[in-house]
């Protein structure tokens, strides 16, 4: 089985005040975090799509993988849909695809891989957190163009995966967090979590 890994990471961030990509955890950019967690999952190719300042955010994901793919999706500001179009496109050949968001740190390459190890080329396999779906998400090959095709504005993939009952959970809640980092407020939590934990 191969799994890619595709990052989402074109927004803005306009709550956040900054495109998330480059905000920084542990003095560390969200999009260099995330693509060290899909490296050290085990999932290959690897691909990252930047939008918002798209420059800065491509140099950084680039310093952080230098395997990755990156793709700028050139209209970001239509919404995630745009993103995730603009990446599925960028895909070799694969079984399957893990879809990962750039606001997500508490997600690790634990919870990633054990996703990951769950798909096949027909199954959708979603992380789950005490029973509730969440991130990431696996799409194996047979849904990809269905996928691209419902994706549009800021809905990405809700809307094909709204209302199925095929869609396999894999409970990752006891080694990931499902909480988006959105706001400075969030990000302060989760840097504080973080400095507990250590």
């Amino acid at each position: 089985m191969t799994v890619a890994g595709l990052l989402l990471a074109a927004g803005a961030g306009r709550r956040m005040g900054t495109p998330k990509a480059l905000v920084e955890l542990g003095g560390e950019p969200l999009v260099a975090r995330a693509l060290r967690a899909l490296q050290d999952a085990g999932c290959t190719p690897r691909v990252v799509v930047v939008g918002a300042d798209a420059d800065r955010a491509a140099a950084a994901a680039r310093d952080a993988d230098p395997e990755a793919l990156v793709v700028t999706a050139s209209a970001w500001e239509q919404g995630m849909g745009e993103s995730l179009r603009t990446g599925l496109a960028a895909l070799p050949d694969v079984d399957a695809v893990l879809v990962l968001l750039v606001d997500t740190p508490g997600i690790g390459p634990v919870a990633l891989a054990r996703v990951a190890a769950a798909a096949t080329p027909g199954d959708i396999v979603r992380g789950a957190y005490d029973g509730r779906p969440g991130h990431p998400v696996v799409f194996g090959r047979d849904h990809l163009a269905a996928v691209a095709a419902a994706a549009h504005d800021d809905v990405g993939a809700r809307g094909y995966l709204a209302g199925r009952d095929d869609v396999r959970a894999v409970e990752v809640g006891d080694v990931a967090t499902r909480d988006d980092v959105d706001t400075p407020a969030d990000l302060a939590r989760v840097s504080s979590d973080r400095a507990q934990e250590g």
